[in-house]
């Protein structure tokens, strides 16, 4: 069981990444699956979910209207655009994934079973 986080790398702000959260060892369509991200010095926090059973969204508050989770099963891949870029959204970047259907707190590390390795996405001019 795997997960893989690619993606990342620097941007300038207003610009737009991809990321991407290939599953190997395991059919990621049974899962949720969080998108997390730790800056230097903080805290790790979630960023965003989508649930496996209704394909439910959830989003942090600072990065409505700016990221946007998908999946694509046939490629057992979660997806975040982000679009928008500011530099307080520098970080890396984690996947993590639970089985089963929807949960109380999604942004929650403590939902998650698997966790992929993170990639750095840095915001700078």
């Amino acid at each position: 069981v795997q997960l893989q986080a690619s993606g990342g790398g620097l941007v300038q702000p207003g610009g737009s990444l991809r990321l991407s959260c290939a599953a190997s060892g395991f059919t990621l369509n049974y899962y949720g699956v969080g998108w997390f991200r730790q800056a230097p010095g903080k805290e790790r926090e979630g960023v965003s979910c989508i649930s496996s059973s209704d394909e439910s969204t959830y989003y942090l508050d600072s990065v409505k209207g700016r990221f946007t989770i998908s999946r694509d099963n046939s490629k057992n891949t979660v997806y975040l655009q982000m679009n928008s870029l500011k530099p307080e959204d520098t970080a890396v970047y984690y996947c993590a994934a639970y089985r089963g259907g929807n949960r109380s707190t999604p942004l929650l590390q403590h939902e998650y079973d698997y966790w992929g390795q993170g990639t750095q996405v840095t915001v700078s001019s």
